[in-house]
């Protein structure tokens, strides 16, 4: 079989993303990443692809809402999910496969490292069409603070005395936020009196850690499953 293919999704930093990059350098992650799209053009994220030759790609949804009123964002939320879709397995908005740059290449796996919006129906429903899996890395335990601002919740509860132990989850993409399958779930311990940021740098060291072992399970998945169909 042919190496893996992966595209990865951020919206900011990128720090989850260079621990796969480097990851992929050292031969821990045995794929290739062929594309990086981030939803923020000031993401730093696109530096560190681009300071490793990956080509980037940056898909707002900012665009889409230009000048139109709150009542008809909606609908231009479900066109930048469609075009995402048609841009990861067309290589072009119009989902046109006679218009598909000849270069373009199809992940086998995408992977969410930060990527801060929802995806909605009409993004997933077309990937899992193609049979292409999505993973994305989310800083809670599962089922404990599903989608945002997880990290201050978390060190919140625990200060409160709530919960004693938080962490993080690499889990499948499906259409409810945080809930599908985890494929690696990591623990941390909630310590009293720590500060915010010390708990987020711990939680972030986590992440990376988490998000390389999280995509070695994952394309590990999708090479059996090709192997038992071919």
């Amino acid at each position: 079989m042919s190496q893996p293919k992966v595209l990865i999704l951020i919206s900011g930093n990128g720090s989850n993303l260079q621990a796969i990059i480097d990851s992929v350098a050292k031969k821990e992650i045995n794929a290739k990443i062929i594309k990086v799209i981030s939803s923020s053009a000031d993401a730093f994220g696109l530096e560190r692809a681009s300071n490793s030759s990956i080509p980037t790609f940056v898909h707002t949804l900012k665009n889409y809402y230009k000048d139109l009123p709150r009542g008809d964002r909606p609908k231009a939320r479900k066109q930048f999910n469609k075009d995402l879709a048609n841009l990861i397995i067309y290589g072009n908005k119009e989902g046109d496969d006679d218009e598909t740059p000849k270069d373009h290449e199809k992940p086998d796996l995408i992977v969410c490292a930060g990527w801060m919006l929802i995806l909605s129906p009409e993004f997933l429903s077309p990937l899992e069409d193609e049979k292409i899996s999505i993973i994305n890395l989310h800083p809670a335990l599962p089922g404990q603070f599903d989608g945002t601002h997880a990290i201050d919740r978390a060190w919140k509860a625990g200060q409160d005395g709530e919960i004693t132990k938080s962490g993080v989850m690499v889990h499948k993409v499906i259409q409810q936020v945080d809930a599908g399958e985890p494929l690696l779930v990591k623990e941390i311990d909630l310590i009293k009196e720590e500060s915010l940021e010390d708990f987020e740098e711990r939680v972030h060291k986590l992440e990376h850690e988490a998000i390389v072992e999280g995509t070695v399970i994952a394309l590990k998945e999708i090479t059996q499953a090709k192997e038992k169909s071919d």
